[in-house]
């Protein structure tokens, strides 16, 4: 549970409360007028207590397409390095002079995201990464739903007891797959490019086989 619990929900900050808000109202379930933001964090590492993010790119995408002028980046100070990290997303500590402090980016990202639904590829990683930044400034976790490219991925599958499926899918073999350019692979708001057409590809395999609702999808 978050430290949050040690705050009264008055004394909130503004930003929060215009968030939840949002989600006050029901939301639609008609796949063509649901806001999808399509979400990638580059990170310090994979633990949740002690790595940090370092960019949050993300993409509007509704009624099957992408918005790149509505789309979402931020690069954050850093408190914490690594210099293994860096060999991927190449986010050197001294880098950029145009990075936002932590609770500056989350704001700006609470804003843009509002209560869409998320896509992003190994979801949860990029979800558990936000809701320990918002822990840190003693606030609640998100609260939208989310879809995961990887989970859907493996629903276009052909099942058989003679065909071993595969456990995960990332998100270069999906690129493959697909015959996505990886020319912006490893920035956050690249990593969101290419899995907003990921999505987009996935969803007309699935069409293929049945009708495709936002119930079913989340599931």
């Amino acid at each position: 549970m978050g430290l949050f619990n040690k705050k009264r929900r008055s004394d909130l900050p503004m930003f929060w409360k215009e968030y939840e808000t949002l989600f006050q109202k029901k939301p639609t379930e008609n796949l063509q007028e649901v806001r999808f933001v399509v979400l990638d964090t580059e990170t310090t590492g994979f633990d949740y207590a002690k790595d940090r993010i370092l960019s949050i790119g993300a993409l509007t995408l509704q009624n099957a397409k992408i918005s790149l002028a509505d789309s979402f980046s931020a690069y954050l100070e850093q408190e914490v390095y690594s210099e293994e990290t860096v060999k991927i997303h190449g986010i050197r500590k001294e880098g950029r002079n145009d990075t936002i402090p932590e609770e500056e980016a989350l704001q700006r990202f609470l804003a843009f995201l509002g209560n869409a639904v998320i896509i992003a590829h190994h979801a949860l990683f990029d979800i558990h990464m936000i809701n320990a930044a918002l822990q840190r400034l003693d606030l609640p976790d998100l609260k939208n739903r989310y879809l995961d490219t990887a989970t859907l991925y493996k629903k276009t599958r052909l099942r058989s007891n003679l065909l071993q499926q595969q456990e995960n899918y990332t998100l270069d073999e999906l690129a493959d797959k697909f015959n996505i350019s990886k020319k912006d692979r490893h920035t956050a708001l690249g990593d969101a490019y290419i899995t907003a057409i990921a999505f987009l590809k996935i969803m007309a395999k699935l069409r293929e086989k049945r009708e495709v609702t936002l119930k079913w999808l989340l599931k």
